[in-house]
């Protein structure tokens, strides 16, 4: 059975950390491309970050980049997403999501063109359920 668990949410304060943590299982981890999305009440959705495990592509929305470190253990078949610096406009519910070919292509332009393409929902395939993430003020 293909799964895609996400860990790590939490409450805290604004300027804190948490690491959100995205285990897979199922399927060939490093095939894929692994995008956090995050969801906010009342607010669309938003590609934080993409992650081509294979070529080690990696681009990051503005809204993150600098405050927001994605990594992997690929033994483990896990993601991580380090948060720091944390801000109140960053509480979501946070998904990671999986997809193959046309994923990474996608994260590899939006490394190259500088724009975020990897957000179109449908180039993924696996979803987790979701943690929350509360950041207050």
């Amino acid at each position: 059975e293909v799964q895609l668990v996400e860990s790590g949410g939490g409450l805290v304060q604004a300027g804190g950390s948490l690491r959100l943590s995205c285990a897979a299982s199922g399927f060939t981890f490093d095939d894929y491309a692994i995008v956090w999305f995050r969801q906010a009440p009342g607010k669309g959705r938003e590609g934080v970050v993409c992650f081509s495990i294979k070529d080690d592509t990696i681009y990051y929305a503005d809204s993150v980049k600098g405050r927001f470190t994605i990594s992997s253990d690929n033994d483990k078949n896990t993601v991580y997403l380090q948060m720091n610096s944390l801000k109140p406009e960053d509480t979501a519910v946070y998904h990671c999501a999986a997809g193959d070919r046309n994923a990474s292509h996608s994260c590899r332009n939006s490394r190259y063109y500088s724009y975020v393409y990897y957000d179109d929902a449908t180039l993924y395939d696996y979803w987790g359920q979701g943690t929350q993430v509360t950041v207050s003020s």
